[in-house]
């Protein structure tokens, strides 16, 4: 949803972007920098209640780094197929690594805190997947990273005057990214078997 928007946030972070190639800064070591950012997100996290401030802050920092480093890469042409790899492989860390914080922070239950963990992986692996037949997925489904990081900062926030609110946040993400991996597979079924064309069955 929200990546329909991100092309109005990059031109508003070409600008950083610049300064950021000035003083040396390559896609992959801001790509790594936000996986550092996303780690410390969910150390916050882990500690509970008292640390949600600086932990909705890292998360966010660490969301930015991911827009940056994609700005950085394209506007001074610095794209490289590891480079799209290693962001790829470094975003599903980070997401990882924060719902687990939430989790063992406790500030969810164990139960939704997988299921939302588990549909963010697999909305970002059926994207991948649909992608490597050629079926381009982007905008396709409610609960892209974007949303999902808004999500959970904003009942992040909430949970500091309203107990419960994360969990609720949890629940939805749960709910809304396993609904993106359903659209997202009804979606490349669609385009899959108007071409006509068998399907290459492909085992990780």
């Amino acid at each position: 949803m929200l990546t329909k928007i991100k092309a109005k946030v990059q031109l508003i972070i070409a600008g950083q972007a610049k300064i950021a190639n000035k003083i040396g800064l390559t896609p992959n070591i801001v790509s790594a920098i936000g996986a550092v950012l996303a780690f410390l997100s969910a150390t916050a996290y882990v500690n509970g209640h008292k640390w949600l401030t600086p932990a909705v802050i890292f998360m966010l920092l660490s969301g930015y780094c991911d827009i940056l480093d994609g700005a950085l890469a394209r506007l001074h042409g610095k794209e490289t197929p590891f480079g799209g790899f290693l962001d790829s492989l470094l975003d599903r860390y980070s997401d990882a690594i924060v719902y687990a914080g939430v989790i063992l922070g406790g500030l969810c239950s164990p139960m939704w805190g997988l299921a939302a963990l588990i549909g963010s992986l697999l909305v970002s692996y059926s994207r991948a997947r649909a992608e490597a037949l050629a079926v381009k997925m982007e905008t396709v489904g409610i609960a892209e990273r974007a949303e999902r990081i808004i999500i959970l900062a904003t009942t992040s926030i909430m949970e500091i005057f309203w107990a419960g609110a994360l969990e609720v946040g949890i629940i939805l993400l749960a709910i809304l990214t396993n609904l993106t991996v359903i659209q997202r597979s009804i979606y490349a079924h669609k385009i899959l078997k108007k071409r006509g064309k068998p399907q290459t069955r492909i085992f990780c």
